[in-house]
């Protein structure tokens, strides 16, 4: 199951997007607080707890950090909520962000004056959800693991496509294989480096790279709001794209 990874293309390489450290554990902070405040402080009997804690780790969030958010979210009435965001940034390139927030008026104003100044515009509820797909995405280091027999496993537990890219396995299934994909890995012994839901475009839309850049710069300051948990788009980002904004 090889072939051209959708992932690669649309959403920069996990820590490029994130480039900052302080804002990875910032954004994984809040999704314990959330998932504390969901179904409590035990992994074991709160499954959205235990793949966030697997996701910190796979960054190399400290023990001591983990265990102090969860410990503050048990104790504390979290106000955290999510909400998501829908527009176009400029040329017609579809955005869908997804927030955590303890003050919707700030996070709803940052979001539009970002748009406004940026030359895109924030668009109602639905406009532009449809053309994303929710799908799992996890991605697990190559051990040395025998990748025609590694590949099968996955595709029995219900995995849609496999890539290799940096000698790791990019596996994305659907959203309701998701879990059955992560428990085969656990029965493996396997434990990914990063494991979430994303929202993948159904189809990508290419640009000039001076174009590409401009909508790449405002996905980056949606990105560096602290609100901001994840932004998803349906710009096709080219390997010249990617070196010129990191020239």
């Amino acid at each position: 199951m090889s072939g051209h990874s959708k992932w690669s293309t649309i959403k920069r390489k996990k820590g490029a997007a994130d480039a900052k450290r302080s804002k990875i554990f910032s954004r994984i902070s809040k999704e314990i607080q959330v998932a504390v405040k969901e179904a409590g402080p035990d992994p074991e009997a709160n499954p959205r707890l235990r793949l966030v804690i697997a996701n910190a780790k796979g960054v190399n969030m400290p023990k001591d950090n983990i265990e102090r958010v969860i410990n503050k979210a048990s104790k504390e009435d979290a106000n955290l909520h999510e909400v998501t965001f829908e527009g176009y940034a400029p040329h017609g390139i579809a955005l869908f962000i997804e927030c955590l927030t303890d003050n919707n008026n700030r996070t709803v104003s940052n979001i539009r004056s970002t748009f406004n100044r940026r030359g895109g515009n924030l668009a109602t509820s639905g406009s532009v959800g449809f053309m994303f797909e929710r799908k799992g995405v996890i991605t697990v280091a190559d051990n040395g693991y025998d990748r025609d027999e590694f590949e099968l496993e996955m595709i029995d537990a219900g995995a849609e496509n496999i890539d290799i890219e940096d000698e790791r396995f990019i596996i994305t299934s659907t959203l309701e294989d998701f879990g059955p994909v992560r428990k085969k890995l656990e029965e493996m012994g396997i434990e990914p480096e990063n494991a979430e839901l994303h929202r993948i475009p159904t189809d990508t839309k290419k640009l000039s790279k001076e174009e590409a850049i401009k909508v790449m710069r405002i996905i980056e300051e949606f990105e560096d709001d602290d609100d901001v948990q994840n932004v998803y788009h349906n710009l096709e980002v080219t390997d010249e794209i990617l070196a010129a904004l990191d020239a």
